[in-house]
């Protein structure tokens, strides 16, 4: 990872949870069984406060994805490139898709998630791949 900008938001929890996916991933479970995405310390559902880390499965289900032709300013993807929500169970995640192109690529298609960095920024970026 590249050197942060001393002036940018710090990025602590999303940092520790990118290594975390890197190495197969978790997610948080309330006691109400909600699942949600850290860092958090209550669950968005209910707000319990008592949190367990639950590994993320390793494949997912595409549930919508979008075809993106103007990449945002700083992002560094060379459009045209494949956006994807990905349903993991309790928990849903959005990143890049890599490998399938826009013609490939179907709702309902299994993949799992990796974690890469941005060429540009040198920020971690979810991406998920073919299962």
């Amino acid at each position: 990872m590249s050197d942060a900008d001393p002036g940018a938001p710090a990025d602590t929890g999303y940092d520790e949870w990118a290594d975390a996916l890197a190495e197969g991933g978790y997610y948080l479970e309330c006691a109400n069984g909600h699942g949600s995405l850290p860092p958090r310390r209550v669950c968005p559902e209910c707000g319990n406060r008592d949190l367990s880390e639950e590994p993320l499965p390793d494949t997912g289900r595409v549930a919508t994805f979008s075809e993106i032709h103007v990449a945002p300013s700083g992002f560094g993807e060379e459009p045209p490139y494949v956006t994807a929500v990905v349903d993991f169970g309790a928990v849903r995640l959005t990143g890049i898709v890599r490998d399938l192109s826009a013609e490939d690529i179907e709702i309902g298609h299994t993949v799992r998630p990796d974690v890469e960095e941005n060429g540009e920024t040198g920020k971690r970026l979810i991406v998920f791949r073919p299962a």
